[in-house]
């Protein structure tokens, strides 16, 4: 019944026709420089962090009005970085669920991590448990997952392309996330934000 409804939920909500957030790759930056991350989109503004050669999984979250910079979070803020030492990865399969993806949220804390090396769920005052992907998907406009975390535990991650905000610092995310978990002692909802950036 969750996962029927976290389907067309993702089906359900408004297409979003601009193609980002998406994830980047550095180009053009030398073996011993780096790219900036300024804190405005603008080449004079304050450094606030920096990217290597060849990083990956920059996720750009959207771009200025003339497409020169891209926002991207670090931290607890966001910051600039030229557009023109990004170059667009091709290595995802957009009809499956992205990763990396990071997913959180308040009230209790809690943490899900898809990554290429496996998948994790960590709510506060409990231990890491390990997920394992039953069934993933992507969209135009989100993607879904659903884990099996023991024999009786399910839960399901629906995540969807808009502003979001953590309510704990300055930073903002280009991804809603909304987990619906069946557990034995009954099925909750939390809500939350994500980022598909592995570096900040």
């Amino acid at each position: 019944m969750i996962k029927a409804l976290a389907f067309l939920l993702l089906c359900a909500s408004p297409v979003v026709a601009d193609t980002l957030p998406a994830h980047f790759v550095t180009r053009g930056v030398a073996a011993d420089d780096t790219l900036n991350i300024r804190a405005k989109p603008d080449a004079s503004a304050e450094i606030i962090g920096e990217y290597g050669p060849h990083t990956l999984n920059i996720e750009v979250i959207t771009t200025s009005s003339d497409g020169a910079w891209g926002f991207v979070g670090m931290g607890e803020r966001n910051g600039w970085v030229a557009m023109r030492y990004l170059e667009r990865s091709d290595h995802q399969d957009e009809n499956a669920f992205p990763r990396p993806m990071t997913c959180l949220g308040t009230e209790p804390f809690w943490t899900l991590n898809v990554t290429t090396r496996g998948d994790e769920y960590h709510e506060l005052g409990f231990e890491r448990r390990d997920l394992e992907m039953t069934q993933g998907m992507g969209a135009l406009n989100g993607a879904m997952a659903v884990f099996q975390e023991g024999p009786t535990l399910n839960r399901t991650l629906i995540v969807q392309k808009g502003y979001c905000g953590d309510g704990m610092s300055d930073r903002e995310f280009g991804w809603k996330a909304t987990l619906f978990t069946e557990a034995p002692d009954g099925n909750y909802v939390q809500s939350g934000c994500c980022t598909m950036d592995a570096n900040h």
